[in-house]
């Protein structure tokens, strides 16, 4: 790492240059049926199968980008003293850990690392301790493999998560560190949670912001991130750019399948999108929203018939690829379950999914896409070099249970202009 790595994310598709990902570790295998729920999981994963999927989709980014991993990452700021007393007194905070800040602090890098990701258990050294019916004094961040969510790349600045849920606020405290103290990156983050002053109803993460072009941001609104969310990033960004759009996708509260945009929308290639279309397309209660603002000022707000009629007036024409296929509302439903509609483009027509969803993946090969196997690529039997469109197919049996595919799995630092 010799010079720094500028924020410079303008849009879905450019070619990446830099991304930040977390392999699951313990924090994954320190989950019980008893907490999955509160865990915001459906089930508990095996770790051993979801490392194994999880490689072949590192081994892919790793081939064709940089790759930083969370934990490298934060070990490098907890060598500054100054860093890691603030980030550990942060942590014990926020979490009414007050009890363990000594403890916290008495360890060092790469134990200091591990136990802000893994957790850290209770010592029954005293009666309340020992009556106590949790484990962990702080809790594992089961869901921090999905590194989207906690920090999100915007133009030239990282929009620090706020997140929904209590349980996955200190991945955003760890993103928001890691780009305000490691010298690798030249950025500046902003934070809902603190630009403003404290607002329990803004809520705002990673799967449910797009960067469509320069100009042009897509916004979901539903379980995870609310209206007030979507209100602090327009107000940000009329500030920062003369001529701005927002397009606004409301989501079904449930079931968790629709926890962010990213699991109904993204963008594939500059004239292509992959779509669930029961929300997208199909007449619904869900509304879509543009909101346009020139000047520093909103110029209007107003309803759209749906997101890729919206693009189109705006001048990004995209033929809408329908997730689980054109045939079987049945099928459909199937694989947007397992995060059929949730593709990350490693450059323009150059994406990566799951192999389980075999109709959305048949969907795309009529569209031109070359089916390509993350395991021939890392066997060397298939270099992405030769190739101009196509989808790199991961296994994923364990890994979609945790609720997320690829766009999940990944926060892009930096893609090269379109």
């Amino acid at each position: 790492m010799e010079s720094k790595m500028p924020v410079h994310i303008y849009s879905e598709i450019g070619d990446l240059d830099g991304v930040i990902i977390h392999s699951p570790g313990k924090e994954v295998e320190n989950m019980t049926p008893d907490n999955a729920e509160r865990a915001l999981y459906s089930d508990i994963l095996n770790l051993c199968v979801a490392r194994s999927e999880y490689n072949q989709f590192k081994g892919v980014l790793d081939r064709v980008t940089q790759t930083f991993e969370v934990k490298d990452l934060l070990e490098h700021i907890l060598k500054n003293d100054k860093v890691k007393q603030g980030l550990v007194e942060k942590v014990c905070r926020y979490e009414g850990a007050g009890t363990i800040c000594e403890y916290l602090y008495s360890l060092e890098g790469s134990k200091l690392a591990d136990a802000l990701i893994e957790g850290v258990p209770i010592r029954k050294n005293t009666l309340t301790n020992f009556l106590n019916k949790e484990r962990f004094a702080i809790k594992p961040l089961h869901n921090f493999f999905f590194t989207r969510d906690g920090a999100i790349s915007v133009y030239d600045d990282v929009f620090v998560g706020a997140m929904a849920s209590p349980v996955r606020l200190r991945e955003s405290i760890i993103m928001e560190s890691i780009f305000d103290f490691h010298p690798y990156f030249n950025t500046k983050t902003v934070n809902a949670l603190t630009n403003d002053g404290p607002n329990p109803q803004i809520a705002i993460e990673g799967g449910d912001v797009l960067v469509a072009r320069e100009d042009v941001i897509l916004c979901g609104i539903g379980s995870r991130t609310t209206s007030q969310g979507v209100d602090f990033l327009v107000r940000h960004l009329r500030n920062k750019n003369e001529k701005q759009h927002i397009l606004v996708q409301e989501l079904p509260m449930t079931p968790e399948s629709f926890i962010h945009l990213d699991m109904v929308f993204t963008l594939l290639d500059r004239d292509i999108c992959m779509i669930y279309e029961p929300i997208i397309m199909k007449m619904n209660k869900y509304l879509t929203v543009h909101i346009y603002a020139e000047g520093g000022k909103v110029q209007f707000i107003r309803e759209v018939k749906n997101l890729p009629e919206a693009l189109q007036k705006l001048g990004m024409d995209l033929k809408p690829v329908l997730c689980g296929g054109d045939d079987d509302q049945w099928l459909q439903e199937r694989e947007q379950w397992h995060s059929g509609a949730n593709f990350f483009a490693l450059g323009p027509g150059k994406v990566i999914g799951y192999a389980r969803n075999v109709h959305t993946i048949k969907a795309l090969e009529k569209n031109g896409f070359e089916v390509i196997r993350a395991k021939d690529v890392l066997k060397d039997r298939v270099n992405l070099r030769d190739h101009s469109r196509y989808v790199v197919t991961i296994e994923g049996s364990e890994l979609p249970r945790g609720g997320g595919g690829a766009r999940c799995m990944t926060m892009p630092v930096s893609r090269r202009p379109l």
